[in-house]
């Protein structure tokens, strides 16, 4: 954990900074450099006309390709920086682009506003930057819902564990899950195209995000109103959950909040049968995200004080 201290760095900077407008229309987004190269890599590579076996072998190479050069590149940089103080800041800024600690809530809190308003149109307009699923298609209940799913498995892929590998590793660390991350998001889902060349996407992404999830789901259960009901939730439904990994924190947060999350849902004009969290519990609304966005708000409270006594350890 000889990398906590930084990641605390990183936490804080970015909770109070985000990645402002200036930065991103002036050099854009390590993650959009990273989606770059893993589109180029996703036209050349991925042939249409290969074969099922090609196809998946190609996209393995393509996958420890952009890790290899985002871990490369981490290691790099971090070789050069002398150890001490200096090494704690450095690395701490160098990290924060690849947290997503303000993103995450001021995406959420843009649909809550709206949303308590009684405005729908706003607030599927700005669910729709946060989840895949039809807004049209949403009702206040949908729209609370797909927004607090998101806010807990984004808390995992998006601060935890990026905040635990680059605790372990330090930049090759923290830069080489956001290679993993972005490849799962671009080619990793079951699409005609995706399904054999994300193949190794997909399940490398599974694997990094394994022990984040279950640390992402405790981190809620515990700082929960409502702890005991969190945990058993969590507990109870999360294996029932499609992804091996995301049921851990929805999980959690159902049980935290007392509402039922996922279910069946409608993605590209498709019902897709997913079993409920909290089955008997009552639908979300606005008021939800709200509460949800106090226990995220905990949660990242809880994991940087956690970092700081490891890093003084």
């Amino acid at each position: 954990m000889g990398f906590a201290g930084a990641l605390a760095v990183a936490m804080a900077v970015d909770a109070v900074l985000g990645w402002p407008d200036v930065l991103f229309a002036r050099i854009g987004h390590p993650v959009t450099w990273l989606g770059r190269l893993i589109a180029a890599l996703d036209e050349r590579c991925n042939r249409e006309g290969g074969s099922p076996v090609m196809r998946r072998a190609a996209g393995v190479a393509a996958a420890m390709v952009v890790i290899a050069l985002s871990v490369g590149l981490g290691w790099a940089v971090q070789s050069v920086v002398d150890a001490g103080w200096g090494r704690i800041l450095l690395v701490g800024i160098l990290a924060w682009p690849f947290l997503a600690l303000r993103s995450l809530y001021d995406h959420v809190a843009a649909v809550a506003y709206p949303l308590a308003a009684g405005d729908l149109y706003a607030a599927r307009s700005a669910v729709a930057k946060i989840v895949g699923r039809d807004p049209a298609l949403l009702d206040e209940a949908g729209i609370a819902r797909a927004a607090v799913e998101s806010l807990a498995e984004n808390t995992s892929d998006g601060v935890v564990a990026p905040v635990f590998w680059g605790a372990l590793f330090g930049l090759p660390g923290i830069i080489g899950y956001k290679a993993v991350n972005t490849l799962d998001s671009m080619i990793g889902h079951r699409s005609a195209r995706h399904e054999r060349f994300g193949w190794a996407a997909a399940r490398i992404d599974d694997v990094a995000n394994f022990i984040p999830a279950r640390i992402t789901g405790l981190l809620f259960a515990l700082l929960a109103s409502r702890p005991s009901e969190a945990m058993s939730c969590m507990m109870r439904d999360a294996r029932r959950h499609r992804s091996v990994n995301a049921g851990w924190p929805e999980a959690a947060v159902a049980g935290a909040l007392g509402v039922r999350l996922s279910g069946p849902r409608i993605y590209h004009g498709r019902v897709a049968e997913e079993p409920w969290l909290n089955r008997n519990a009552r639908d979300p609304d606005a008021a939800d995200i709200a509460l949800g966005l106090k226990l995220y708000v905990r949660a990242m409270i809880a994991l940087a004080a956690l970092l700081v006594v490891l890093a003084f350890a």
